[in-house]
């Protein structure tokens, strides 16, 4: 058994207590997707951040709010155009 192997019931064949093919690309869809959302906002903040925030403080101004708001929309809306390209082009 390698080390990456759960030890299998008494009895059974490991092929019955293996996770199916259709098991393993959920999860492996499920951790790109999530490790994809945490680089997509790790991106927002740090370039809405570097355009929007010229003096940090305790709290956001009026027109710190309003460009955040507005850098956070454009950004989701540019992923959008280009996502939607990308996926509806034929192959």
């Amino acid at each position: 058994m390698d080390p990456f192997s759960s030890p299998s019931p008494l009895g059974s064949s490991s092929e019955q207590s293996a996770p199916s093919a259709e098991a393993l690309m959920d999860q492996l869809k499920n951790q790109l997707a999530q490790a994809y959302a945490e680089e997509f906002f790790e991106t927002i903040r740090s370039k809405c951040f570097a355009k929007c925030i010229t003096k940090p403080g305790t709290s956001l101004s009026g027109s710190e709010s309003s460009c955040i708001s507005r850098c956070v929309d454009r950004y989701i809306e540019a992923t959008g155009i280009i996502s939607r390209a990308l996926f509806s082009s034929p192959r």
